[in-house]
């Protein structure tokens, strides 16, 4: 099996292929560079190579995000959006990493990113299989809270919205929501939206 043939394969195996993993395989990324020539791959960003032929499905962006930056987490509107949970449609993907971690330069792939520490960044991560790929997405519970921990940067009626559908599609109890609110430390702040729901 030629190069190329080895590269399509792995490409059809794993829909996202970073030339990192072709390099795993002993295969020089020139081979990506080429077959995006002949339109057998697309480039969504750098080092990003999506197979022409993938079932691309609406959350492909976020596969695409989680490949290009490994250790980043799915949060606020692209989360919400995940869960169908908010009628904003992000154009960006919105990730958090950890507060220490290097932000990636992105020119291609349009990300949001969020920086969290301790807690805040290591709990409610849930792992969602998107096109065949591992995808962490922080919980509809934990998200709720961080909209209102970032209401500034993304708006408190778009908090208040996340907060209502998540307690009414019973995505998540408000007893849940309250766990992280301790974690996040916000309860002060939404003592008073989650009492109005009682």
């Amino acid at each position: 099996m030629s190069k190329m043939q080895q590269v399509l394969e792995l490409a059809h195996d794993m829909g996202v292929i970073r030339a990192k993993d072709a390099e795993a395989k002993g295969i020089h990324r020139s081979y990506l560079k080429r077959l995006e020539q002949q339109g057998l791959l697309i480039r969504s960003a750098r080092g990003i190579y999506t197979f022409t032929e993938a079932e691309i499905t609406e959350s492909h962006s976020l596969v695409e995000a989680v490949k290009r930056v490994p250790h980043g987490i799915i949060c606020l509107l692209s989360a919400l959006s995940f869960y169908e949970l908010t009628t904003q449609a992000p154009f960006e993907v919105w990730l958090s990493i950890a507060q220490k971690a290097r932000a990636p330069k992105e020119d291609m792939l349009p990300l949001r990113i969020v920086y969290m520490s301790g807690q805040a960044l290591e709990s409610g991560i849930e792992e969602h299989e998107i096109e065949g790929v591992r995808v962490r997405v922080y919980s509809v519970a934990k998200t709720v809270v961080d909209c209102f921990k970032f209401r500034n940067k993304i708006g408190l009626d778009v908090a208040l919205e996340a907060l209502r559908s998540g307690v009414r599609s019973r995505s998540c109890t408000i007893d849940e929501i309250w766990h992280y609110a301790k974690i996040c430390r916000m309860q002060n702040v939404m003592r008073p939206y989650l009492e109005s729901l009682k």
